[in-house]
């Protein structure tokens, strides 16, 4: 059994205002669910996606705004590469980003992906990747100055940093059943890169770009920097088959957790990344109504009568 490819990636904000223009008002997803950590009832959790939610579209953001800046270095997520249909949607977005004056670079290849890299103004490292109009399970949320064809359409990947490959790609085959697809030098054009996929073609929504890069200090998370990437499976009962296997594998790992919209397993792999396996299910829509999502702030059962101490504790974020 694989796991189905990515579900979410959750991230860090220290401006959690200026995080949700940029996700909403630039790149055009929805926010289909505003809440809090439920480990940091301090925070917000925001959930940005498409229309529905659907797994393998959904980029998250802790609100911590007292962490400083992520260090940049090594055993990191390093990117997270969005899917749009063609290379005239990466044409768009270029000039979109001049336009609105969003850091970003030049179109450019790894592994035969065609890819456009950029960041947002925490300096988040973000990728826009040619699906060549690949199948879309999900549902592309309107805005009004982006067209359809050229909306953002879920993942198509993650970058991961890794001082030493050789150990990271032994665990990814043999422990997460990832199939190698191909390799690369990666964009610096000095770094070796492998691609790994949950299936075995690989493609938007299933791929793990590897990138070797010694010498570096390792990355310390802050503001735009990834908390962790998470993995899809169909239910729990999958998701259990996976807990016994990363445990015998000798990785300590979570029991299942509820979280309300869906449940998780969390373990590091072995450069001390973290790793989620999450459900599909039972989705965003379990309380709100799917036309009215991410309107207001929603709490799951087990914190609801904390609602007003959580209230009390949040500032407003300013349109949301």
């Amino acid at each position: 059994m694989n796991l189905n490819g990515l579900h979410h990636v959750t991230a860090v904000s220290s401006k959690i205002a200026d995080n949700l223009k940029f996700y909403t008002d630039v790149l055009g997803l929805r926010l289909v669910k505003k809440s809090v950590n439920q480990d940091d009832v301090s925070a917000y959790h925001l959930f940005y996606a498409d229309k529905h939610g659907t797994p393998g579209t959904d980029m998250t953001f802790f609100d911590w705004p007292r962490i400083g800046p992520e260090r940049r270095g090594t055993d990191s997520i390093s990117g997270t590469a969005f899917r749009v249909a063609s290379q005239e949607a990466l044409m768009f977005w270029r000039e979109r980003f001049d336009d609105l004056a969003i850091e970003r670079g030049e179109i450019s290849q790894f592994a035969g992906r065609e890819l456009l890299p950029f960041e947002d103004p925490e300096g988040q490292r973000l990728f826009l990747v040619n699906d060549q109009g690949a199948d879309f399970e999900g549902e592309i949320w309107p805005h009004p100055d982006i067209p359809a064809r050229y909306a953002l359409r879920g993942f198509y990947s993650v970058v991961i940093s890794a001082s030493e490959g050789a150990e990271m790609e032994s665990f990814f085959t043999s422990i997460l059943r990832f199939a190698r697809i191909k390799e690369d030098h990666w964009m610096d054009g000095s770094s070796p890169g492998v691609i790994f996929s949950t299936t075995p073609d690989g493609g938007p929504g299933t791929e793990i770009w590897l990138v070797e890069q010694t010498g570096l200090p390792r990355a310390r998370l802050g503001a735009g920097g990834v908390h962790h990437v998470a993995f899809r499976v169909r239910d729990a009962e999958q998701q259990l088959i996976w807990l016994r296997q990363v445990r015998e594998a000798g990785l300590p790992v979570s029991e299942q957790i509820d979280r309300f919209w869906f449940e998780s397993i969390y373990f590091r792999i072995p450069n001390n990344i973290l790793f989620e396996i999450a459900t599909d299910g039972p989705g965003f829509a379990i309380d709100e109504d799917p036309a009215a999502l991410g309107e207001k702030l929603v709490l799951p059962p087990f914190l609801e009568e904390k609602r007003p101490e959580i209230e009390q504790g949040l500032t407003p974020i300013p349109g949301a």
